[in-house]
């Protein structure tokens, strides 16, 4: 498949494969919809094969690259749906009796991913111990296929897979080469659920980066004490539609927070498999990300 950007496809297809990715559409009604924007020689159908996400190209720190070590996990989930499964990763020189930060990476709202494990990976080749759950771990794990994983999302408990979450961030803010120093960073879903552990988890959480996420609700900002950073995209009108009250709850609350707004850019352009990928502010987004975790978590 020939990798397309957002300037080759009409934005409103992009907005309405959002809506489709989100569930407010069908496959069915997503197809219709774009028909009337299918040029000659492409039909709904190929269109919507391009929009999809090739995996192959999220691969920059493959499993076995000799600077991390992987493995998969069991954490228990008591208040949750008893485990949760997901990939943590380690810097391979990390010695034995040394600390490092740790970081909880969560999915988009299909599972975990080979991008996610992949964002994983790539935090661990700068030093620290991240662990990329999976919220899907009670129906079997993510399917191997993103449409077969939204499907399932949907059977699962959304009280019982943020107490999955929230679990996951405690153990892994306990292991023992941890340094006591916690922080998350989510996609989309995981946007959502990085501000939800920043409400639930308060003094225990040092940094928080959401990617284009819903907000928690603003009788819950109070309860935020770790530093925020805020990535949202200018094209995401789903999501920009709740920053404002986000920001004047933060603002109330005297909570430390930064937001950028990327121009241009569409809800998951951080994602390097979909045409919705914006290079520039994909890599401008993740080395403020980088810059963050390093004032808080080392």
């Amino acid at each position: 498949m020939n990798r397309k950007t957002a300037d080759q496809i009409p934005q409103e297809v992009l907005n309405l494969f959002d809506r489709y990715v989100h569930g407010d559409i069908s496959r069915r009604a997503f197809l219709d919809s774009i028909k009337t924007f299918a040029v000659t020689g492409i039909t709904a159908a190929a269109l919507f094969e391009s929009l999809r996400p090739n995996y192959a190209w999220a691969i920059q720190v493959p499993k076995d690259d000799k600077r991390i070590k992987v493995e998969t996990v069991s954490v228990p989930s008591n208040d949750g749906n008893g485990t949760i499964k997901g990939q943590l990763a380690l810097p391979a020189k990390l010695a034995k009796g040394k600390k490092a930060g740790v970081i909880l990476v969560v999915h988009e709202n299909r599972g975990l991913n080979p991008y996610i494990e992949d964002v994983g990976r790539r935090l661990a080749t700068e030093g620290y111990i991240t662990f990329s759950p999976d919220g899907l771990t009670s129906v079997g794990g993510y399917p191997g296929d993103d449409e077969k994983g939204v499907e399932l999302f949907k059977t699962v408990d959304a009280e019982k897979m943020a107490n999955d979450f929230l679990a996951a961030s405690l153990w892994l803010k306990k292991r023992a080469d941890s340094n006591g120093k916690l922080g998350v960073v989510g996609f989309c879903f995981g946007g959502g659920i990085a501000n939800t552990l920043a409400v639930r988890l308060g003094s225990e959480l040092n940094a928080a980066v959401p990617f284009y996420g819903l907000q928690p609700k603003a009788a819950d900002v109070a309860k935020i004490k770790a530093p925020l950073l805020v990535h949202d995209a200018s094209l995401d009108e789903r999501i920009m539609a709740g920053w404002p009250a986000y920001e004047t709850a933060l603002k109330a609350a005297h909570t430390t927070y930064t937001h950028h707004l990327y121009e241009g850019a569409n809800h998951g352009f951080h994602n390097d498999t979909t045409p919705r990928y914006d290079e520039k502010a994909a890599k401008l987004a993740w080395s403020r990300t980088l810059d963050f975790f390093k004032k808080y978590l080392n």
